[in-house]
């Protein structure tokens, strides 16, 4: 049986963050708000954990293409490679908000990511996940909750959604209704940007 528990997005609680924290750090999966949908995730150093969100999301872990959630842009050096100052520019504009950019992956990538040539990054423009990944200390890797049902392609109530997924997760935040449209995903690791996926950003960078 998951928790559920109310976290505010104008001012979330210290105490509050602290407890869906130490879930992560024990390899518990969450159910949180971005500034589009629900996502799910879970600590990127957690093994177990990777796996677990693969075998629900019916994925080998190698094959997964999930994006890491940063705080900021200030630790993008620890797993991207360097990037060129249009690039980075653009990340500038654009950051924090509805994106996810694919870039060029570096060495430093944990384990379970060793093989990939890029990853995604997430800056969401939501308060809460700013304070569960700089109280965590690092990525959380992060997937949409997608919906089987044809019409609604993703769930907006926390308290549907908590139904749903009481019995695979270990938490979920109720940080009010969630958006229906996805991030934008633009891929930055070639001459010019290339939108893979149409969401909720601008195209206008």
């Amino acid at each position: 049986m998951a928790e559920f528990i109310k976290i505010y997005e104008d001012n979330p609680n210290p105490k509050e963050i602290q407890r869906v924290v130490k879930i992560l750090q024990k390899g518990g999966l969450v159910i949180y708000p971005t500034d589009t949908v629900y996502g799910l995730g879970c600590d990127i150093t957690k093994t177990k954990a990777l796996e677990k969100i693969a075998r629900i999301k019916g994925i080998k872990l190698g094959k997964a293409k999930w994006s890491f959630l940063c705080a900021d842009l200030s630790n993008l050096s620890d797993y991207v490679r360097q990037i060129d100052t249009a690039t980075f520019k653009i990340l500038k504009r654009a950051l924090p908000g509805p994106y996810t950019f694919i870039l060029p992956g570096n060495n430093n990538l944990p384990k379970d990511f060793k093989k990939k040539k890029t990853v995604g990054i997430r800056v969401p423009d939501n308060a809460i996940c700013t304070a569960l990944v700089k109280a965590l200390g690092n990525p959380i890797v992060s997937t949409s909750i997608r919906d089987e049902d044809e019409l609604l392609e993703y769930t907006t109530d926390p308290e549907l959604i908590f139904e749903k997924w009481d019995n695979l997760v270990d938490l979920v935040i109720d940080g009010g209704y969630g958006g229906n449209i996805p991030s934008t995903v633009i891929d930055l690791t070639g001459d010019e940007p290339v939108v893979i996926r149409e969401g909720k950003g601008s195209l206008e960078l």
